[in-house]
Formats: structure tokens, sequence, C-alpha cells
């Protein structure tokens, strides 16, 4: 069965298929393609826990705690990473789940959580699926608009890293 997993989606795509996918293989029924994504979502977050980072002092830092979560994602996923005052992670938050190419946003989702949770700043986080991190005209009127609410209520947005394949887009990053 695993010679003709690897023989249809071959390793390195193998764990991007979906429930149907993996039960159009010969052998492979609802519950065995569940244990498979188990596996790989399983393999995703052990490989987030190798790399733990408590402090974010740059985008690479975000882009390395994002990337294994965002690499293999069909739309676009719209995070806030909360911090203290001193850029130590305090939680983070799924905001949004779009479509293939967007994802709706609204300043008072944003920030809903950061507020709950004391955060005095945060981080913006979405995936672009086509692997390009270069921001959309979307992209940066939303972080435009994001930004000037998160100085209305004090709570400061220090950057907007968009994960591409291998790669980000670092709103911060980009005005200098």
């Amino acid at each position: 069965m695993s010679n003709r997993l690897i023989n249809e989606y071959g390793l390195d795509k193998l764990l991007e298929c979906s429930l149907m996918e993996l039960q159009k293989i010969n052998g492979i029924g609802p519950a065995k393609a569940m244990q498979i994504l188990t596996i790989a979502e399983i393999q995703k977050r052990i490989n987030q826990s190798k790399k733990p980072i408590k402090r974010i002092s740059c985008a690479q830092d975000v882009f390395d705690i994002f990337h294994d979560k965002l690499k293999d994602e069909k739309q676009e996923n719209f995070y806030i990473l909360m911090l203290n005052n001193k850029n130590y992670i305090i939680g983070e938050q799924l905001i949004s789940r779009g479509i293939l190419d967007s994802a709706i946003i609204h300043s008072r989702e944003v920030f809903k959580p950061a507020i709950k949770n004391s955060a005095s700043r945060i981080i913006l986080v979405h995936n672009h699926p086509s692997g390009n991190p270069e921001p959309s005209s979307e992209d940066l009127e939303v972080t435009k608009q994001i930004v000037e609410a998160g100085e209305l209520i004090g709570i400061k947005v220090l950057d907007h890293v968009i994960i591409g394949e291998g790669k980000w887009w670092s709103w911060e990053k980009s005005k200098n």
C-alpha cells in the first residue's frame, strides 16, 4: 500500500493529499485515509516543536513558526501572533480562512483576540497558496487599515509577514 501511495503522489506530495484523493488508492478507505492525514498533521506539529521560538526579533522568526503550518494550505489563512511588550509570544489565533487567493479580514476580528489576551503588540501573518509571497494591493490596503486601527486602540502592529513557498515578504522590511 505504501508503494502504491508513493507511486501515485510521490513522497513530497503525499502529505498534501485530501481525504478523497487518498481513498482513490486501492485498499484505502475513509478510516485509513484519516489515519494518513493524522500522521501528516502530527509530523507538522513535531517539526514545529523542534523550532521553539518564544521571542520574536525579526520576520524570519515568524516565517520559522508558520512555514510548516501554512506551506501545504490550498487557501489563504490569516493569523495574528500576539505578543507582550517585550515581543514574547503569548498566543496565536487563526482569524480567517479564505479561498484560493483571498481571505476576508476586518480589524474587529483581528483585535478581538489580541484584546482578550492582553496583547500589546501583534504581527499579522498569512500565506499565499501560489507560493509567491509578494503582497497584492488588497494585502497592502488591509495592512494599512489594521495598522491605523491598532494605533487608535493602543495595540501596535509590528509587521505583516506573508508566507510563500520557502520564502517570505515583510511589511516592516519593505518600508526600509
